[in-house]
């Protein structure tokens, strides 16, 4: 059984008072994260841009849904502000879906990458995007701003997106992963997390799939029920699941492969690299 380490007080609290400050939000919250207090005392956390509110109804996620306000041209330069405060040489940032807009948000992660790396060279930088509804012109504008780790997460497989994510779709997440790889700007990343119905044969394809997308960094985690509110848990696998499945997937051609109960997208993404 994995467990998590309770962090010092001070230092979370540290954390949280500068997101705060500079009134940001981060995905370890909103998702209510069980790496949370693990990252924050390592003074780390994944940005979440473009609001908190999605416009998307995923059967897993904790991410309040609704109408979200219009993207605030400030967040780039006070995400750069908070990552500095926080002394971080590894940046994730990841978003809500945004529908609602024509480029599904695609230029605001642009803006925030690029005032990163123009104001610190030294920062990685690291995007988790939704699927901007399979548009290449958005792709495009994330992969323009040269971050150095492209990752969009195809989360469980082909037969229960249906019922998980019934606005996503399975080939057009991957259709992102293979443009990404294709663009040959930066090693493309996914995660899936189990524990939604899926049968081992069903995980095995998906990793397959992954691979012939040119998804070089992987991350397989177990889903955790966040609150009542979302879709229970159908099956739970062992320790030596997850590590059989990181040798499968070493196997299968995957560079680095991060495989265990508690691994989420952005877990120790330092180390993947």
């Amino acid at each position: 059984m994995s467990l998590v380490k309770a962090p010092q007080k001070e230092v979370l609290d540290k954390t949280i008072k500068v997101l705060r400050k500079y009134s940001l939000n981060t995905v370890c919250e909103e998702s209510l994260c069980p790496n949370m207090g693990e990252c924050f005392y390592k003074g780390t956390a994944t940005f979440l841009i473009l609001g908190k509110i999605c416009t998307r109804f995923c059967k897993y996620c904790h991410i309040s849904k609704g109408k979200p306000l219009p993207p605030d041209p400030s967040e780039p330069i006070r995400l750069y502000h908070a990552v500095k405060e926080l002394r971080l040489k590894h940046v994730v940032i990841t978003s809500v879906d945004r529908d609602d807009l024509p480029d599904y948000g695609a230029l605001h992660f642009r803006r925030c990458v690029e005032v990163l790396k123009q104001r610190d060279e030294t920062l990685r930088v690291e995007v988790l995007t939704p699927d901007f509804c399979g548009s290449e012109r958005s792709m495009e504008e994330v992969v323009a701003s040269g971050p150095h780790v492209l990752s969009h997460n195809i989360e469980t497989v082909e037969s229960r997106f249906p019922f998980i994510r019934p606005k996503g779709s399975y080939r057009r997440s991957l259709k992102v992963l293979a443009y990404y790889a294709q663009s040959g700007v930066a090693p493309v990343k996914s995660g899936i997390m189990l524990g939604f119905g899926e049968s081992w044969e069903e995980v095995l394809k998906t990793l397959e799939d992954l691979r012939k997308a040119g998804v070089s960094l992987l991350v397989i985690g177990q889903y955790l029920r966040p609150t009542k509110g979302q879709t229970p848990v159908k099956n739970f696998y062992s320790e030596e699941d997850f590590e059989k499945l990181r040798w499968t997937a070493l196997r299968m051609g995957f560079d680095r492969v991060l495989s265990k109960p508690l691994a989420r997208s952005s877990y120790h993404a330092e180390d993947m690299l």
